[in-house]
């Protein structure tokens, strides 16, 4: 083999490394960081096919997807002034930019020295937020706009790295163990509290229902009453004006009914009477 044919396979053999060494891929889930001599010169964010100057140049990857850690215990103090003991966990992600991922390398360089800043950041910011609101705010209805003050406080000093806070969440909220006795009896002695004031409101919400239906039954009852004896009136005058009617239509027939009518009450069965000849009583049956 001639010195050409060596020189030829020299220069394609440098030309295959200078290129190797001169491409590199990002992939989807991954930022780049391209150091020169070691320091950071760009931020990478695109996924796909790259280049950096070969020997000089190498890269370091970070990670684009959300991450997440759980912060330590930590205390606080509430607006009415009660130790309240809290455990939280945090999401966060490096900023889409270029210039956010080479600010995020130059500032934090690794997740766990990120993690520990944010840890303190939004430890911080928790200690302050907490602090406007009282215990039973925090545990009952206010928890998730303390939240989002956290993340907006936690945001605005922790874009100076590159980094942002996606959510925090508090996972527990516990008191001290020698507070928890008394606060468990203050909340049941208010609740003890509430109950009496509701069975007393339905005792007095009893009474009025009971008032109320028995004034309405009294008042149904007597125009009832009023109703019948004027129907019971109505009904005894025209029984008298059709007896009079009767009377004067035919008084030996009226009386002949009467008559009858007097017989079937008095005459039952075995029914014995002893009258003088000739009474009125059974004139009838002449």
């Amino acid at each position: 083999m001639n010195k050409f044919a060596i020189t030829v396979i020299l220069l394609v053999g440098i030309f295959g490394v200078a290129i190797s060494q001169s491409l590199f891929i990002v992939s989807e889930t991954e930022r780049a960081i391209v150091l020169q001599l070691g320091e950071p010169v760009r931020g990478i964010s695109d996924p796909g096919l790259h280049f950096k100057l070969p020997f000089i140049q190498n890269v370091t990857f970070l990670e684009k997807r959300i991450l997440s850690y759980d912060a330590a215990r930590a205390s606080a103090y509430t607006s009415d002034n009660k130790n309240i003991v809290l455990e939280n966990f945090t999401r966060w992600r490096i900023k889409d930019t270029p210039k956010d991922t080479l600010e995020f390398y130059k500032t934090l360089r690794t997740v766990s020295r990120a993690q520990a800043a944010l840890g303190d950041i939004i430890n911080a910011e928790m200690h302050v937020v907490v602090g406007r609101y009282t215990l039973t705010e925090i545990i009952t209805t206010k928890r998730q706009e303390i939240m989002r003050k956290v993340i907006e406080e936690a945001n605005k000093k922790s874009s100076e790295y590159g980094v942002e806070v996606v959510d925090v969440r508090i996972k527990r909220a516990d008191l001290p163990d020698a507070n928890q006795q008394a606060v468990f009896e203050r909340m049941r002695a208010e609740r003890v509290r509430l109950a009496t004031q509701y069975r007393s409101e339905g005792r007095e919400e009893e009474r009025v229902i009971k008032s109320t239906a028995e004034l309405e039954r009294t008042r149904l009852l007597s125009e009832a009453r009023n109703k019948a004896q004027v129907i019971m009136g109505e009904g005894d005058a025209e029984a008298i004006r059709i007896f009079a009617e009767a009377l004067s239509t035919s008084p030996e027939f009226y009386e002949f009914s009467r008559s009858l009518e007097a017989y079937k009450k008095s005459l039952k069965e075995n029914t014995r009477l002893l009258l003088p000849l000739g009474s009125e009583y059974l004139k009838h049956f002449n």
